[in-house]
């Protein structure tokens, strides 16, 4: 096992730490000091089932050096035949066994049409059964989490599966990691919304994008709350666009933190150098134009 000087990047590390997984984190340390993915279980002492979520984990976070296979097929989309759900309700097991599974989850019979978008997760999709039904799940909670009381159609579950295949997302593993980064991600963007003052309604689709991209930045709450204070003091409220000159400009001067924000002075990094008292007095001078 090889071991080297390690040069880890302020994004990497944010993300290693709010993914909260001690396993990835031994994964990504070992492979950045230059060994082999492949030796991870036997040198790292490793279950085959730890990596493989470790590894699921760092891939769902872009830390993962190899790029796993995009599991759709090429071509357009398949049209299955009232005789191919026959067929294969009579003839495959596993696929009326799921059929019942996904039935019980949603409350309700599928129909004809539902079962052809069904049988194409597993014969064109390749997504296992076990994965499937928590590709349901997940689609339930997404919708019960904006606020809608009824089973999501077919049809979303459909634009969702394939969204899943064509990151590669066909293993448990791959899908408890996805599951645990989204729910990362929701966790971050209800704190945000609190530090908003936004309660009882969900973001609209242009103000999620805002707030994606500033937890994206890396900023702290107390940056956060900073930007919302002075976008309140100078507009007399929330303005999303106004708010979002001020933290693009922060990012793009490498202050991410209430303590930066504080003295004008940029956290080292990859030999990132400390500002002199001439720059810093002309980032304060920027902050106060903004």
């Amino acid at each position: 096992m090889n071991i080297r000087p390690l040069d880890i990047s302020r994004s990497d590390l944010k993300a290693l730490l709010g993914a909260a997984d001690p396993d990835a984190a031994l994964v990504y340390l070992y492979i950045q000091a230059g060994n082999d993915p492949d030796r991870a279980c036997q040198d790292l002492r490793l279950s085959q089932t730890r990596y493989a979520c470790a590894a699921a984990t760092l891939r769902q976070l872009g830390l993962w050096p190899q790029v796993k296979p995009v599991s759709v097929a090429p071509g357009e989309r398949p049209n299955y035949s009232e005789q191919d759900v026959l067929d294969s309700m009579g003839n495959d097991p596993s696929f009326r066994s799921l059929y019942g599974e996904v039935q019980r989850r949603l409350g309700r019979t599928m129909n004809t049409e539902e079962l052809k978008i069904l049988l194409s997760f597993t014969r064109y999709l390749g997504l296992p059964a076990d994965v499937i039904c928590v590709l349901v799940t997940y689609c339930q909670e997404r919708a019960r989490r904006k606020g809608s009381l009824r089973a999501p159609s077919l049809r979303t579950i459909e634009k969702e599966a394939y969204a899943w295949a064509e990151q590669g997302i066909d293993t448990m593993e791959e899908a408890a990691a996805f599951i645990h980064a989204q729910n990362v991600y929701h966790s971050r963007l209800s704190q945000l919304c609190r530090q908003l003052q936004i309660r009882g309604r969900s973001l609209t689709a242009a103000e999620e994008r805002y707030a994606r991209s500033w937890l994206d930045m890396g900023f702290d709450e107390e940056a956060i709350d900073m930007a919302y204070q002075r976008t309140c003091l100078n507009t007399g409220g929330l303005s999303w666009a106004y708010m979002n000159k001020i933290l693009t400009r922060w990012h793009q001067a490498g202050l991410h933190t209430g303590q930066q924000l504080r003295t004008g002075e940029q956290q080292p990094e990859q030999g990132r150098r400390r500002l002199d008292p001439d720059e810093q007095a002309a980032i304060q001078r920027m902050m106060q134009e903004v």
